[in-house]
């Protein structure tokens, strides 16, 4: 029994470090640049929340998930910082590229607090992060539903932007839907080699691509 309880004990601790919330602001090291296609977060849970940025015309394309502090494997969140809280004007000033306030505030909460940044320029920081990478235009002149190799997205993301490495950039699906790209970047975010945990691709050969609405 003396083993068996050393045993869950141990695996507890590890379960901790794995999990762990509440760091230290600013102890990461690298980001991760987060873009949702907005269609596909509208279909498997926006359109059933009535949310305003899947209204016809609304939000289109790639939108700001969000800026996330890395570890080179794992991640902080909710971190403990002495910078205070955004201003619902300035969560709500996001929405433009992120779709609403309240996804800002979440990401504020959970991954901009890792920043060691004030609000102001954790905000300001994910914007210019996102302006700076090109989104495919192709993919903004789909008119109907298409079904696609994963890989396909990815590249359309390289060509655009010449600059970009394949392991500074992953896809992500979600219910055999293409999701997410995720952009690895260092503190100026520049591309940089994502980290192990990160890189693994989505390698789906149908997988679903919505038009925008």
């Amino acid at each position: 029994m003396k083993h068996i309880a050393g045993a869950v004990a141990v695996l507890m601790s590890l379960s901790g470090t794995v999990q762990a919330e509440g760091e230290r602001a600013g102890d990461f090291d690298y980001y991760l640049l987060v873009l949702s296609w907005n269609a596909t977060w509208c279909t498997l849970e926006g359109d059933d929340r009535e949310a305003a940025q899947c209204d016809r015309g609304a939000v289109p394309g790639w939108t700001l998930h969000g800026l996330w502090p890395q570890f080179e494997e794992g991640w902080p969140s909710y971190c403990r910082t002495s910078a205070r809280d955004p201003s619902r004007g300035q969560t709500g000033a996001m929405a433009d590229i992120m779709g609403s306030g309240g996804l800002a505030w979440h990401q504020w909460k959970k991954h901009g607090r890792c920043s060691g940044l004030s609000a102001e320029d954790y905000f300001r920081q994910s914007r210019e992060a996102y302006e700076q990478v090109k989104r495919p235009d192709v993919l903004r002149k789909l008119d109907k539903d298409i079904q696609v190799p994963v890989a396909v997205i990815e590249e359309a993301f390289l060509e655009a932007n010449p600059a970009l490495e394949p392991d500074q950039i992953t896809m992500t699906c979600r219910a055999n839907y293409i999701y997410e790209a995720r952009i690895c970047l260092n503190r100026d975010l520049q591309p940089r080699r994502c980290g192990a945990d990160t890189v693994r691709d989505c390698r789906n050969e149908r997988a679903l691509l919505p038009a925008i609405r």
